[in-house]
């Protein structure tokens, strides 16, 4: 795939998306996790880029959100559905979803969209879904103990790349490969022309090495999966709640992180503790050892008959007199017995076993002396032997473990992935739960099957500021150019809004909040706000432009206006506004105005406008009393004229009468 041709692609985060194994897929999917894990991509770019690649799949140009309130109430749509998500994934993942005119890309959607509601949220799998979250690559953690070595440039470059764990050794000869193994618990040499080399140490030769990498540095794998421990047990919870035939063992899974520490060493193993804890405890226990023998020494000296005073014996000794003939002829049995005491505490304390044990014959040297001394340098050699040992224990060990968590390296990349996009799901589910939403029915494209359209019967907008169970709900249906009047606060703005949101919805492939609505397929929506004031001639000439420009070829489009008169004088308004009506009746085009003026507006245009009507049935203890679905072909009355109706069915005096008639 050339990935440059994707919108938004350079030729910089193209070659970051070059380096994923996964690539296409994750653009299909829209998957922003996988596509993250680009160098120098955050989960924000990644939605981009995915959008981006959805459009190019679908030949969607975009502006299908063609104004700010229209992107206003698209980002108001989408924060519901967010709203629903319990990890970061889907919260990204869900802006891979926008609304478009494409009908394939609506119906890829929609597909995807009925399984999920389809979906019962269960609050035990949403629980474990808290857990999971994206998997991560962990930092390269530099390894001592091991080397690479090559006497070739090229391949020490390629190394240096490959193993950035690694030391990497430049060598000559086979002597210069003896060195590494004695600073090295292990050297792997990349050339075949020193196989069979026979030196002493753990040397390997390897020249795939490069596609041996688990075998080589096994750490990185058991960094990945130390890593990302809670999210692979979270994901492997979800399958078992959900009741998901997971893609791998996960009983094998868990027995595996099991015997990983959270800084990717091995645990649980008796013998590698055995070790650890030896070449830890070293000193310490020759320390004690000697202790013991000492201890024991002077006990017997304090007691002993010999021909001076115990006390003064023990003076001399301890001032540095030699008593080896002494210790031998005198006490040369006891002597034995507190040497044996030292090296039974020492390999006691270590837990030695009998191969090691044999070295603390040199570390206790028989020659009798008091205090009793040990051999450093044989303490050394032991210390090296363990370390050595306990380095060989736990490559094997880790290279085991690797092994086992080989085969579940790609299958655990798909575990977490379906648990994430459950989430997806399920947010969608829970949407369309929580507002009682219904997919619309398309009815054909907008300006190819005659003027635009849409039906929506008992919609229920959960934009409003109040519980949508409170919500009133709305029947509206609209072909073509139509005029909504309307009381003050009698639901104009809040319909339009509706409106907006169910389009919206409708062409991101999403179910809707009502119980029925059909509608055209729009190319474009364009929402206008209500203007705050009137704009200087300056910005309204701007806003004419815009119009002049909405106005050509707008025939798949749907137009909302919220009292666009605000922009200008009434009477003018009234006559720009008829205007405009009569360019996107020609074009057959469909549009909603909300206005103040649709009587005056209807009276301007020179073609027959439709007027719909959002009536106020009365007052109430001063509150409006209103009929939140607009009546079709009706001016609705203002609020002062219900006033002054209530006010003249009240009062005898015939003034307010007079003003009831002016209306």
């Amino acid at each position: 795939m050339d990935f440059e041709t994707i919108p938004g692609v350079g030729e910089k985060t193209a070659a970051a998306l070059a380096e994923l194994d996964d690539a296409e897929r994750a653009l299909t999917d829209g998957d922003v996790a996988a596509l993250a894990r680009a160098p120098g991509l955050t989960e924000g770019r990644a939605a981009a880029i995915a959008r981006g690649a959805i459009r190019r799949g679908h030949d969607d140009p975009g502006g299908f959100l063609a104004t700010d309130r229209a992107s206003e109430i698209y980002r108001d749509a989408l924060g519901l559905l967010q709203a629903r998500t319990v990890t970061t994934y889907a919260e990204k993942r869900l802006e891979t979803l926008f609304p478009t005119g494409s009908a394939s890309r609506i119906e890829e959607v929609r597909a995807f969209a009925t399984a999920a509601t389809d979906l019962e949220p269960d609050p035990d799998v949403l629980a474990a879904l808290s857990g999971v979250e994206s998997l991560s690559d962990p930092k390269p953690r530099r390894i001592r103990e091991r080397c690479i070595a090559t006497a070739d440039a090229e391949r020490y470059a390629a190394a240096k790349e490959a193993f950035p764990e690694l030391s990497i050794e430049v060598v000559e000869n086979a002597r210069d490969i003896s060195e590494l193994a004695r600073s090295y618990s292990t050297v792997v040499v990349l050339d075949e022309s020193f196989a069979g080399i026979d030196v002493e140490g753990d040397v390997r030769v390897l020249p795939d090495a490069a596609d041996r990498t688990d075998e080589v540095v096994p750490e990185r794998l058991l960094a990945f999966f130390a890593e990302n421990r809670e999210a692979l047990e979270a994901a492997a919870e979800v399958h078992e709640v959900a009741a998901i035939d997971p893609p791998c063992d996960v009983t094998a899974l868990r027995d595996a992180l099991s015997r990983l520490d959270d800084d990717g060493t091995i645990v649980g193993d008796d013998e590698l503790v055995r070790l650890s804890n030896a070449a830890d405890d070293i000193d310490t226990a020759v320390s004690t050892a000697e202790s013991v023998a000492n201890d024991h020494l002077r006990d017997v000296i304090r007691e002993r008959d010999v021909t001076i005073e115990g006390t003064d014996f023990l003076s001399l000794v301890e001032q540095g007199a030699r008593v080896d003939s002494l210790l031998s002829r005198e006490l040369e049995d006891e002597f034995d017995e507190a040497l044996a005491a030292a090296r039974d505490h020492f390999v006691d304390a270590l837990s030695l076993r009998p191969s090691e044990a044999a070295l603390t014959e040199r570390i206790f040297p028989e020659d009798p002396s008091f205090p009793l001394g040990h051999d450093e340098d044989a303490v050394g050699r032991l210390r090296t032997e363990l370390k050595a040992a306990r380095d060989r224990r736990a490559a094997k060990l880790k290279a085991d473990l690797a092994s086992d968590l080989g085969d579940l390296r790609e299958p655990v990349e798909t575990l977490v992935r379906d648990a994430l996009e459950l989430d997806v799901r399920l947010a969608v589910s829970r949407f369309a739960r929580d507002f009682d939403c219904v997919f619309p029915e398309f009815t054909g494209h907008a300006g190819d099957d005659g003027p635009g359209t849409f039906t929506i019967e008992t919609g229920r907008s959960p934009l409003l500021d109040v519980d949508f169970e409170d919500v009133d709900p709305v029947d509206y249906e609209v072909s073509g150019v139509t005029l909504l009047s309307g009381v003050n606060s009698g639901g104009k703005t809040s319909t339009l809004d509706l409106v907006g949101l169910v389009v919206v919805l409708a062409h991101m492939g999403l179910p809707v909040p009502a119980e029925s609505v059909q509608l055209s397929r729009f190319s474009e929506l364009h929402y206008y706000a209500k203007s705050q004031g009137t704009l200087d001639a300056g910005a309204f000439e701007s806003t004419l432009r815009d119009f002049a420009a909405l106005t050509d070829g707008a025939a798949d489009r749907l137009v909302l206006v919220d009292e666009l008169e605000s922009i200008t004088e009434p009477g003018a308004s009234a006559k720009i506004i008829a205007g405009i009506l009569e360019e996107l009746a020609e074009q057959g085009a469909a549009a909603v105005f909300v206005s103040h003026l649709a009587g005056g507006i209807r009276e301007a245009a020179d073609v027959a406008v439709a007027v719909d009507g959002i009536e106020a049935v009365g007052l109430e203890n001063g509150e409006l009393v209103v009929n939140r679905s607009p009546v079709k072909d009706h001016l609705a009355r203002s609020t002062p004229e219900l006033i002054v109706e209530k006010l003249a069915g009240e009062s005898e005096t015939s003034f307010y009468g007079r003003l009831l008639e002016k209306f």
